[in-house]
């Protein structure tokens, strides 16, 4: 049986550990020409074939609930970021395309923010890397 009190430290430590590194490479955002969250649509968009991803799976990626992704894509449509329509294999859904000048800014801001990351996680081994990855895919599968 698992240790509740060993639980609950090791929870909150996996939470501190979360919050600081999140608001240190935050920061990569203050003198870009994007938001976080708009960088974070434009990752998963980017990565899809022919930068395009399905509205569904950009809300599947991001920590925030449908309405507002739905939000954010439609105002990154009026940035010129992206393009939003139909998904002609679900009539209810929508496909995101990056433009070239959502493209371009993704990767500006990729390179810096890559580097933020790696800095970060530095402190750790690529072994303790990968059985980070592997714990915290484990807790993940157990929601």
């Amino acid at each position: 049986m698992t240790d509740r009190r060993l639980a609950v430290e090791a929870w909150e430590n996996l939470f501190r550990a979360q919050h600081e590194i999140f608001t240190d490479i935050s920061k990569d955002f203050l003198d870009s020409s994007l938001q976080q969250g708009e960088y974070d649509v434009l990752l998963t968009v980017v990565r899809g074939s022919d930068h395009t991803a399905r509205l569904r799976d950009i809300t599947g990626n991001l920590l925030i609930s449908q309405p507002s992704v739905s939000r954010l894509v439609d105002k990154m449509v009026a940035r010129g970021l992206v393009t939003k329509c139909s998904d002609p294999e679900d009539g209810r859904g929508a496909l995101v395309t990056a433009t070239d000048d959502g493209v371009h800014a993704f990767r500006a801001v990729a390179v810096q923010h890559g580097r933020s990351i790696a800095r970060r996680m530095s402190a750790l081994t690529n072994d303790e890397l990968e059985t980070l990855k592997a714990l915290t895919t484990k807790l993940r599968a157990t929601s």
